[in-house]
C-alpha cells in the first residue's frame, strides 16, 4: 500500500485562498512572500483581494494556485508519501513539493507558461469546452472528425476539448447530437493543451533549459506516461510535451491502482481531483489535506 499527494490545476482558484494562512502561518507565509519576491510582483496581493478577472488571467492563476498549495504543504508539516502527481500546472506544483523546483523558479516558470499560452493564440480565436455524458472514445471519434484536441480526459464521461474557437463550437454541436449531457466553453483565457499551443511549447523548451531541476525526492506519476517519472531529462520533455497534449488523468489514476496506491491527498484550493477520483475508481480513498 503506498500513497499519494495529488495537486490541481487551473479552475481551482478563488479570491482569498491562503490568506488565513498568510496571517496565521509563518512556513505559509514565506512561500507566498518568496513568489512575490520571485515575480517582481505582488502576486499575493491579487489573490488575497482579487479582483477575479485578474486573478483568473492565465499568467497570475497559474504561480497563484501552485502558491496555494505550496503554502498549505508547508504549513501543514505534512512528510511526502511515495508518490506525487499534478494535474496540468499541478504537475510543477508537485514537482516543487518533490523537491525538484525551488518555489521561485516554479513560479517564474509558471508565469513564462501563463504567458506564452496566452500570446500562443489571440485573445478570442482560441476555445476550451467541456462534453459530460460521453465516453473518452466517442469524444476522440468526435475530435477526429471536426480537428479538435482532447485536452484533458478527466474522469469517465467527462473529457474537456481544446483549439481553434469555430472547431471546438463544432464539436460542441456534434457532441450534443451524438448524446451528450452538457456541452460548453469553459471560463479559460486560453485554449489548453491543443496543437495551436506548439509556439507555447516551444517557449517552454527554452525557459526550462535555462531552470536548474534536480531528481524528485519521490517518483512524478506523469500527465504524459501516466506511470511514475524521475529522469530529469524525461521530466522536461514530459512538461513540454503537456503543453500541446492532453492531460491523461482518469488513466493516472488507474495506474495508481496498479502501484498500490490507496490513498490520495489533494493539496490546493478546491477540491477537484478528489472528485474525480470518486468517479474513476472505489479502490483509492481520496481526501483534502488538513491543516
Amino acid at each position: 500500500m503506498a500513497g499519494i499527494f495529488v495537486f490541481p490545476g487551473q479552475g481551482a482558484q478563488s479570491v482569498g485562498m491562503g490568506r488565513e494562512l498568510y496571517d496565521t502561518n509563518a512556513a505559509a507565509r514565506a512561500v507566498f512572500d518568496e513568489v512575490d519576491d520571485a515575480l517582481n510582483q505582488k502576486l499575493s496581493k491579487i489573490i488575497f483581494d482579487g479582483p477575479i478577472e485578474e486573478l483568473t488571467l492565465t499568467a497570475n492563476v497559474q504561480p497563484a494556485i501552485m502558491a496555494t498549495s505550496i503554502a498549505m504543504l508547508r504549513a501543514s508539516g505534512a512528510s511526502l508519501p511515495e508518490y506525487v502527481a499534478g494535474h496540468s500546472l499541478g504537475e510543477y506544483t508537485a514537482l516543487c513539493a518533490a523537491g525538484a523546483l525551488s518555489v521561485g523558479d516554479t513560479a517564474r516558470l509558471l508565469r513564462a507558461r501563463g504567458n506564452a499560452m496566452q500570446n500562443a493564440v489571440p485573445l478570442g480565436q482560441g476555445l476550451t469546452a467541456v462534453i459530460m455524458g460521453l465516453d473518452i472514445d466517442t469524444v476522440r471519434q468526435i475530435c477526429a472528425q471536426t480537428g479538435c484536441d482532447v485536452a484533458n480526459d478527466n474522469c469517465p464521461l467527462q473529457v474537456v476539448v481544446s483549439g481553434a474557437k469555430n472547431i471546438v463550437e463544432e464539436t460542441l454541436n456534434v457532441a450534443k447530437e451524438r448524446g451528450a449531457k452538457r456541452a460548453m466553453p469553459l471560463a479559460l483565457s486560453v485554449p489548453v493543451h491543443c496543437r495551436i499551443q506548439e509556439p507555447a511549447a516551444e517557449e517552454m523548451q527554452h525557459a526550462l533549459a535555462n531552470i536548474d531541476i534536480t531528481e524528485p525526492s519521490v517518483p512524478l506519476i506523469s500527465n504524459k506516461t501516466c506511470m511514475p517519472m524521475t529522469d530529469v531529462n524525461e521530466i522536461k520533455q514530459a512538461l513540454v510535451y503537456q503543453i500541446t497534449h492532453g492531460v491523461r488523468w482518469r488513466e493516472s489514476v488507474l495506474n495508481m491502482v496498479n502501484l498500490d496506491i490507496t490513498e490520495m491527498t489533494e493539496i490546493g484550493p478546491g477540491a477537484v481531483l478528489t472528485g474525480l477520483c470518486s468517479r474513476i475508481t472505489d479502490k483509492i480513498t481520496a481526501k483534502k489535506l488538513e491543516i
